[in-house]
């Protein structure tokens, strides 16, 4: 070995390794002044892209890299015309990384495998959040719906279906294609995601009792006793019916159906019937609304002296019997009552032998008290009249 010839090899790669290293710095300074960066992708990934060219062959897509990735033609007419006709150079794309370089060097990308990831991530992000999302009914079988969740298909069985109708089978009992749902978009909230599966399972039950205790818990905040509210009847019970606020229900107890004298709730109102009531009571903590239907009309009885004086002949219905008397309604709100005495020139032992309820009868004002909320009334003083004019 020549004297020295190892300290010049060492010396020698010593160098090597410092071109080599320099060469490096000085390409990726390069690139980092032409603003483009080293990446690195693995398959899986999602990229942002800019389409720098369309043709037979396929997409061509910057995505950062020293080479362009590619959307392979093959997927290009899987996908459709739709799909890529509108695509133009420079437009911004999102796409799947499915192989991270191909044998000329490329990075082979996917519009459709973007499309289902963005979706499937978008399924577990609200499923995470518990969020109530709004999704469109794609079809339809047996056992229940098929929803549309940003391009991932989730099942809604028929028993978290609120809005399901009993009447989606023909009248031989066999499925009918056509749901009446199908096309509408219903509020949902997810409740199973199992993507190895490839199952997401929905419910608008879930999604409509959470909204709605959204909206009462808003409602309990908002309502203050004495304001009018516009509500719909949701349902009827022997002591009341309750008014559907939008979102919460409050109460109209059957004493403030009316200003008058009724016998049950669905002689004032009928399920779906668009009211306006007056709130009389909010309670947070046990989260009850108390309401009134006759309050927010005005009260009958406030005019009643103009509309009425002693001695004036009017038409009233009959509405109720008693031992002193009876009851007959002049109008909506205002009752007036002809005592026994006043029924018949015969004395008699009890109204029902000269009147039955619903008769309708003209009768003469006798006494009139609006701030008793009393009318005194006569049958027999209207027919002697009556008579006289004949």
């Amino acid at each position: 070995m020549i004297p020295g010839s190892a300290y010049f090899d060492e010396g020698k790669n010593r160098s090597e390794e410092r071109n080599a290293e320099s060469s490096t710095s000085d390409m990726a300074e390069l690139l980092s002044r032409d603003g483009l960066e080293f990446k690195s992708f693995r398959r899986g990934d999602m990229v942002d892209g800019t389409v720098v060219r369309v043709d037979r062959d396929g997409i061509l897509v910057d995505i950062g890299t020293k080479s362009e990735g590619m959307i392979p033609n093959q997927e290009i007419e899987a996908l459709g015309d739709e799909a890529t006709d509108q695509m133009q150079v420079g437009d911004k794309i999102l796409v799947y990384v499915v192989q991270p370089e191909n044998q000329e060097g490329q990075v082979l990308l996917s519009l459709d495998r973007a499309k289902n990831e963005r979706g499937w991530r978008t399924v577990q992000k609200k499923f995470e959040s518990g969020e109530i999302l709004e999704a469109e009914i794609i079809d339809f079988n047996k056992g229940g719906l098929i929803a549309n969740v940003g391009g991932v298909r989730g099942f809604v069985p028929s028993s978290q279906v609120v809005s399901l109708r009993a009447d989606t089978t023909t009248e031989d009992g066999s499925d009918n294609p056509q749901s009446p749902l199908l096309g509408k978009k219903l509020r949902l909230k997810i409740i199973e995601v199992n993507r190895h599966r490839n199952r997401v399972i929905l419910s608008e039950r879930a999604a409509l009792q959470e909204w709605r205790g959204q909206q009462r818990d808003r409602l309990l905040s908002e309502l203050e006793p004495g304001q009018i509210r516009q509500g719909k009847v949701s349902s009827l019970c022997n002591f009341g019916a309750f008014i559907d606020l939008g979102g919460a229900d409050g109460l109209v107890h059957l004493s403030e159906l009316s200003w008058g004298r009724i016998e049950r709730p669905s002689d004032a109102v009928a399920v779906g019937d668009e009211v306006s009531v007056f709130v009389m009571s909010v309670d947070p903590e046990t989260k009850k609304i108390g309401l009134s239907l006759r309050r927010a009309q005005p009260e009958p009885w406030t005019n009643v002296a103009a509309r009425y004086q002693v001695g004036q002949l009017v038409k009233g219905t009959i509405t109720k019997l008693a031992p002193f008397g009876a009851f007959a309604r002049l109008e909506e709100g205002i009752e007036g009552l002809i005592h026994v005495s006043e029924l018949s020139e015969k004395r008699i032992q009890h109204p029902k032998e000269v009147v039955e309820e619903g008769a309708v009868l003209t009768l003469k004002v006798v006494k009139v008290e609006p701030e008793r909320h009393r009318l005194g009334l006569s049958l027999k003083q209207a027919q002697q009249e009556e008579d006289e004019q004949q």
